[in-house]
């Protein structure tokens, strides 16, 4: 199994990023996948998920509004687009698989390496 997260950066306060999970080793069309952050010192928190049938999805209350999660089953790829970012948004964002087939709500077994995501002027 590998997820492979991209897209991360430095964006001025107000900017948008997507990022992208690259999966790999599994049916990607199984699982629900999400994204998690972790910020220097703090918790790691959930920010959002989406079921493996696209009809449900979850999200951080500071995330929603701003942040849209999707799946291209066909690309083997989830992204999360992030709009109106802010300096918080601040940390590691790692993406994750799901521990079981079918499964909602999210709870994650397995995920790769993260990308940076840095929100300052």
């Amino acid at each position: 199994v590998q997820l492979q997260a991209s897209g991360g950066g430095l964006v001025r306060p107000g900017g948008s990023l997507r990022l992208s999970c690259a999966a790999s080793g599994f049916t990607l069309d199984y699982y629900a996948i999400g994204w998690f952050r972790q910020a220097p010192g703090k918790e790691r928190e959930g920010v959002s998920c989406i079921s493996s049938s696209d009809d449900s999805t979850y999200y951080l209350d500071s995330a929603k509004g701003r942040f849209t999660i999707s799946r291209d089953n066909a690309k083997n790829t989830v992204y999360l687009q992030m709009n109106s970012l802010k300096p918080e948004d601040t940390a590691v964002y790692y993406c994750a698989k799901n521990r079981v087939v079918g499964s909602w709500p999210c709870m994650y077994d397995q995920w790769g390496q993260g990308t940076q995501v840095t929100v300052s002027s």
